[in-house]
């Protein structure tokens, strides 16, 4: 039973994960494939409150704070660059924040931050915080999608310079949705870092900035049901199949590439237009 309590507590965070890039990627059309590094942000930062003595549930916010912040920094140095130049340097944050942890001793370096204090729950517990943050998660990007805000959102992603000369001010929407979507990115990893008790450098590279992207696409770029739903299905396939877990990168890339091929728009818009087709 503890074994199904822990995998269902990862499933969650994986689900926080991703809506969490959906509101860069799905809303606003930014291409993030750094992601991670907020992620482990979040993951850190509460890691060490948590060592200071810090409670638990008093560095849920900051980790999310920190990421957030340091979201809207990387935002600040991106509003000049878009498509495939906000990618390389998102790439690139993922990378310095990988480079950084490793060689900082404080941070534990190579051997990462172990001995994170209990968080004070039951395994059970734990998971039904995760489980209620992911509805809460799932509910506040729907209230955004469907929001003005969330219609600025799609302007800009469908044509940043018409929405520009319409006199929508998109550098304060595109820092928003990364500010937004950072955030929430950072309560994931601090979620994670006290789920393991351990974390290190290697659980927040580029093959997690993959991951996550691919959970996006495949659900459905903008699609929180979508996305909700891909994060479950791909974060279980590595326990269902043991050979996904050892070929994570290829069996996630393959589906990535069929995905783009036949149905850009991923398995939501395939759903849809199968049932218009039905319909018809």
């Amino acid at each position: 039973m503890e074994y199904e309590i822990s995998l269902v507590t990862a499933v969650g965070i994986s689900v926080l994960f991703a809506l969490s890039l959906n509101l860069i990627t799905g809303f606003c059309g930014q291409i993030s494939l750094g992601h991670a590094a907020f992620f482990g942000i979040g993951a850190y930062g509460s890691a060490l409150l948590c060592k200071m003595g810090l409670p638990f549930l008093l560095s849920l916010p900051l980790a999310m704070l920190l990421a957030g912040g340091f979201g809207l920094v990387v935002g600040l140095a991106s509003l000049r660059v878009r498509a495939d130049f906000l990618a390389i340097t998102t790439m690139g944050v993922g990378f310095l924040f990988v480079g950084v942890v490793r060689q900082q001793e404080r941070l534990g370096g190579e051997m990462g931050i172990s001995g994170i204090p209990d968080a004070g729950f039951s395994k059970l517990a734990f998971m039904l915080l995760t489980l209620g943050l992911c509805v809460v998660a799932a509910l506040f990007s729907h209230y955004i999608r469907r929001s003005w805000m969330g219609q600025v959102f799609n302007a800009i992603a469908e044509d940043e310079d018409t929405t520009r000369v319409l006199g929508v001010d998109v550098p304060r929407f595109k820092l928003a949705a990364f500010a937004m979507g950072t955030a929430l990115a950072g309560l994931a990893g601090a979620l994670y870092a006290n789920n393991l008790k351990f974390i290190s450098p290697d659980s927040f590279g580029f093959v997690e900035s993959m991951t996550v992207l691919s959970m996006v696409v495949i659900g459905g770029i903008g699609s929180v049901a979508g996305v909700t739903a891909a994060a479950i299905v791909l974060s279980l396939l590595p326990s269902l199949f043991t050979f996904v877990g050892e070929y994570k990168l290829l069996v996630y890339g393959g589906l990535l590439f069929l995905m783009m091929r036949f149905s850009p728009d991923g398995v939501t818009g395939a759903l849809r237009r199968a049932m218009a087709h039905g319909r018809r």
